[in-house]
């Protein structure tokens, strides 16, 4: 916004200078102007208000007035359609909205919301994959306050839409910024959109193609000028460990950002991770069938470690401390699950965007599926029964594991400890307390 008013400010400056100039011009113009009669010319040729220019041509002041007043109608214009601009801005100002979560708690088909807002929106779906693959960090220690601040970073830099900053992390490297390699490019409606989706190119292999329409390799500088000319722009990631590593984003005058932090029961979230995630809880599903489980093994002290930046971030954003008034949500994905158009409703209300009725039709839409509607990653959900499914697939030697290193989490998002094994497979034992949580909205 500072730079609109500097900008507005030359303008100011340049017509001033031009009615001086103007000015200067009647002046001279009219001293020149011969007082004799037309019977006793000054020149030979009778022209009396001409000026020796270069090359020999001469131009008179006479018509050099009307082009300085052209010039500054054209100045009061811009000056005018940039107030229009300011006062758009001030009425429906730009916001930047983080989606905060972690993997398997439903923040694909919660990022859809924001994704079908319709023409006003630029999104963008997990952009730090790729820095998570290209730099190796440790979850815990020096490399992890490392990862914050490379992952802040970077997301400061989406938000003003400098998507060149990815191009030092996809792999191969962009040629002439032109990329066929973006993660789940298809999974943003912006990046599949007029103007920047390209003809289609034969023999061009792009992994996360867009769905609906056949474009070309993604032109990172079509992008960033998409990404400019919305009004609102938003980002899903499970890749920010802390809340508090983001306040220089929250502080930084250029962004206006709401961050929204999605929960879910650590229990179901591991229960869905040994499904999508096979390969890697091997561990996990052998302590399922001998039901001993070692407490301090590394695998568990990481669940651990999960839960307990999920707490802090959530404990942080709860207090509403000054650099976080009215910008800060904690949603259950639960109550998502449960009532999907009301809290859709809240969350754009939260951001200060209208819900529109793309999204609204989405939603409807999409929380009717069959049981067998979508895979691992699909934001296709039959919403009332999809949240408790992972009741009947996990041992209750596993939810007490669970329950044990995360309980302060449980406790504090309304998470019920259970104690006994017939319950957790009891649906119509609710595991939900019913909990609100507070918000300010400006």
């Amino acid at each position: 916004m500072r730079s609109k008013y500097t900008i507005f400010l030359v303008f100011v400056v340049a017509l001033v200078i031009i009615e001086k100039e103007n000015n200067i011009i009647s002046r001279v113009s009219d001293k020149l102007t011969p007082r004799q009669t037309p019977q006793t010319p000054l020149y030979p040729n009778g022209s009396v208000s001409v000026l020796l220019t270069q090359n020999g041509s001469y131009s008179s002041l006479s018509e050099l007035d009307p082009a300085f007043k052209r010039l500054k109608n054209r100045l009061e214009n811009y000056a005018l359609q940039f107030l229009h601009q300011v006062d758009n801005e001030r009425s429906n100002p730009r916001k930047h909205i983080l989606l905060m979560a972690t993997t398997r708690t439903g923040s694909s088909f919660v990022g859809e919301f924001f994704n079908q807002q319709g023409s006003n929106m630029f999104y963008l779906f997990e952009p730090l994959w790729h820095v998570e693959r290209m730099v190796t960090f440790e979850a815990r220690g020096a490399n992890a306050v490392a990862a914050s601040i490379v992952y802040r970073d970077i997301l400061q830099q989406l938000f003003l839409c400098d998507l060149h900053v990815l191009e030092h992390f996809i792999s191969p490297l962009p040629e002439h910024h032109i990329t066929p390699s973006l993660f789940r490019r298809g999974s943003s409606r912006s990046l599949c959109e007029d103007p920047v989706c390209t003809p289609f190119v034969k023999k061009t292999f792009e992994k996360y193609h867009c769905k609906n329409r056949r474009c070309g390799p993604l032109n990172l500088t079509l992008a960033a000028e998409s990404c400019l000319s919305k009004q609102h722009r938003a980002i899903k990631t499970v890749r920010v460990r802390q809340l508090e590593s983001l306040r220089p984003l929250l502080e930084d005058s250029r962004l206006q950002m709401k961050i929204i932090q999605l929960v879910r029961d650590p229990r179901a979230i591991l229960a869905s991770r040994m499904v999508a995630f096979s390969s890697k809880y091997e561990n996990w599903k052998k302590w399922a069938v001998n039901g001993e489980v070692p407490i301090e093994d590394e695998e568990v002290q990481k669940l651990k470690g999960n839960c307990e930046n999920i707490r802090l971030s959530a404990e942080v954003g709860l207090r509403q401390p000054s650099w976080l008034k009215a910008r800060y949500m904690l949603v259950r994905y639960e109550d998502i699950a449960r009532y999907p158009m009301q809290k859709a409703a809240e969350m754009y209300r939260f951001t200060g965007i209208p819900f529109t009725r793309q999204v609204k039709e989405w939603i409807l839409k999409n929380t009717q599926g069959s049981k067998e509607s979508g895979g691992v990653y699909s934001t296709k959900k039959n919403s009332s029964e999809q949240f408790e499914k992972w009741r009947f697939r996990m041992p209750y030697q596993l939810a007490q594991v669970v329950q044990k290193v995360c309980g302060p989490a449980m406790e504090l998002f309304g998470y019920k400890l259970i104690e006994d094994p017939m319950i957790l497979t009891n649906r119509s034992i609710s595991l939900l307390e019913e909990k609100v949580f507070h918000f300010t909205y400006l």
